[in-house]
């Protein structure tokens, strides 16, 4: 998938410029799509070097967090909830704890350092698989809900708003939070209906209740203030809980007398060997967005977009950020490069560029995972995953774009 999309990016764009360059006359675009290579070239690697040190502190601390019990513990208090949910698992099998590991990493916004212990935790749950080619429920569930990548700190967009200049890289905490609880309780609900799940079990009603109750108080509590006071809001809260975050960590490590340097340490060397792997596919990916959009070939679609709301008489100013929606569900990477690219173009803290922010926080990439997670243990029968988490990424977009309209009304 990522080889085909690839190979579009620079396929479009050179058509695109011939358009431009035969069509309307301007060979300047030649010149344009050239520069664009390089200087995206030199954006990768700036953005690497603060990458480097963001997922080296985080799996640092999450180490020193799973030594110190905290990763056993959630399990444990997860088990009745994923009893119900995932009937097929026994309880205290070794990929419940898996399982929320990778949640915890996502939930912290670090897509990368939750993919290996994703993997490891899909491996554990193929070994309950009766029938080897097939996903099973428990399968599908973990998929989906990890395709709705439930983020409650965006660490990673943080980093990059605070790489490209914005005043307070925190702004999208909230909006986040909000659009990814949206994409996560769709998913759910869908896998749920396809599975028959027992929603009204007390266990599971008192979860999602207690979720559904915090996610509809955050909207009722946005809905009473101004939009200045929502951004502040946003800014503060999302400082705070990053703080409380750390200095619970490392508490936690102190008090059940874990050696937390070393452990940190230990974590933060598979962060480095994590993010030294990613410089060629930030490389790949933002010079072939850089390609295409100095070919003019993302304007085109994005103008025949805007086109169509215009005639309905609809706000427009959305659109700009629509390409993140639309390459997100097939590679992160891309999405990721659509979002910096947006920064660049429009400004930080540009509606646009606050949208793309929200929209990469909102979901996964749903193809990407997929077939990751499904290929790494032979799976080739997807049965009801992929339209559970297309039902996922819908509600993600729609949600951030709606969100979004509500805490940032006056910004252009």
């Amino acid at each position: 998938m990522l080889n085909i999309l690839w190979l579009a990016f620079f396929i479009l764009g050179s058509l695109s410029a011939g358009i431009q360059w035969l069509w309307f006359g301007d060979a300047a675009v030649l010149s344009r799509m050239v520069n664009s290579l390089f200087e995206m070239a030199k954006v990768s690697v700036d953005i690497m070097l603060v990458l480097f040190g963001t997922l080296t502190l985080w799996l640092g601390l999450l180490r020193i967090a799973e030594r110190a019990g905290a990763v056993a513990t959630l399990s444990r208090w997860l088990s009745p909830l994923f009893a119900r949910l995932m009937p097929g698992v026994p309880r205290g099998h070794p990929a419940l704890g898996l399982i929320t590991l990778n949640y915890a990493a996502n939930g912290l916004g670090l897509d990368n350092a939750a993919t290996p212990v994703g993997l490891r935790a899909m491996r554990e749950l193929q070994s309950l698989n009766p029938d080897p080619q097939t996903a099973t429920n428990a399968q599908i569930l973990f998929l989906v809900l990890n395709t709705s990548s439930l983020t409650l700190l965006p660490v990673t967009i943080f980093m990059y708003r605070l790489q490209q200049g914005a005043a307070d890289p925190a702004m999208v905490f909230l909006p986040i939070l909000l659009a990814t609880s949206a994409s996560t309780l769709a998913g759910f609900l869908a896998v749920a209906w396809m599975q028959r799940l027992r929603l009204h079990d007390p266990v599971v009603l008192l979860w999602t209740g207690a979720a559904a109750l915090f996610i509809s108080g955050l909207i009722a509590m946005a809905m009473t203030l101004s939009a200045a006071t929502l951004s502040h809001l946003s800014t503060v809260s999302g400082n705070f809980a990053l703080l409380a975050c750390i200095v619970l960590f490392l508490i936690l490590g102190a008090i059940r007398k874990v050696p937390v340097y070393e452990a940190f340490v230990e974590g933060a060397k598979e962060g480095f060997s994590i993010s030294k792997e990613l410089l060629p596919y930030l490389v790949a990916m933002l010079c072939a967005i850089g390609f295409l959009r100095a070919s003019g070939a993302l304007d085109f679609l994005l103008d025949a977009i805007r086109y169509v709301f215009e005639w309905f008489q609809t706000d427009t100013k959305f659109v700009d950020a629509l390409p993140v929606a639309l390459v997100k569900p097939f590679s992160g990477s891309a999405a990721r490069g659509l979002m910096i690219e947006t920064m660049q173009h429009h400004g930080v803290d540009s509606f646009a560029a606050l949208l793309a922010a929200t929209l990469q926080g909102s979901t996964e990439t749903t193809f990407y995972v997929l077939a990751v997670y499904f290929g790494s243990v032979g799976i080739i029968r997807a049965r009801h995953a992929v339209g559970c988490a297309l039902v996922a990424d819908f509600a993600g977009i729609t949600a951030a774009i709606l969100v979004c309209y509500l805490f940032f009304p006056n910004v252009l």
